[in-house]
């Protein structure tokens, strides 16, 4: 029986199996454009108790999951910047980033209505998939602390979200 992919809030608990899940898509996909500088640094930001401490300081995570295992994860701070956005590579091509997505805004929404654009510095691997996401860039790729990102944004003014 083929399970239905589900998507909810991050619990207490999830975090340490939320960083496995995006150390390895990370590690897949976008590692291999970075240099050791920018590894060690994503890496930094990537640990269980840094994402508790994020959660209690505001942000969120949802997750998808297919049955009890989690294959996607997005984390959003300052109700409007996609810090972690990764959907395990068996599971791709689903729609489930773009559901995690939706449920994103809708939750953005939920805390301030009148949220009109989310952002987002994505990989030099992920711009491709943020553009289909409706995402355009808003500059030129930047390098920081090792770090390729390309800043991207979403306008959400005519995105409706769906119940």
């Amino acid at each position: 029986m083929k399970n239905e992919v589900t998507l909810r809030e991050i619990c207490k608990g999830e975090e340490a199996e939320a960083c496995r899940l995006v150390i390895e898509c990370f590690n897949g996909f976008v590692a291999p454009d970075y240099s050791d500088e920018g590894v060690k640094e994503f890496l930094k930001y990537i640990n269980p108790d840094s994402m508790q401490r994020r959660l209690v300081n505001g942000d969120f995570v949802l997750v998808a999951l297919d049955g009890d295992l989690l294959i996607g994860i997005i984390e959003v701070c300052s109700n409007n910047h996609v810090a972690l956005f990764f959907v395990n590579k068996r599971f791709q091509r689903r729609g489930i980033a773009r559901r995690l997505l939706e449920l994103a805004i809708r939750k953005c929404r939920e805390v301030e209505k009148e949220v009109n654009e989310i952002d987002v510095n994505s990989s030099p691997y992920a711009v491709e998939i943020y553009e289909k996401l409706g995402f355009v860039r808003v500059d030129a790729e930047q390098l920081v602390n090792g770090i390729r990102f390309i800043p991207m944004k979403l306008k959400l003014s005519g995105v409706a979200p769906r119940g």
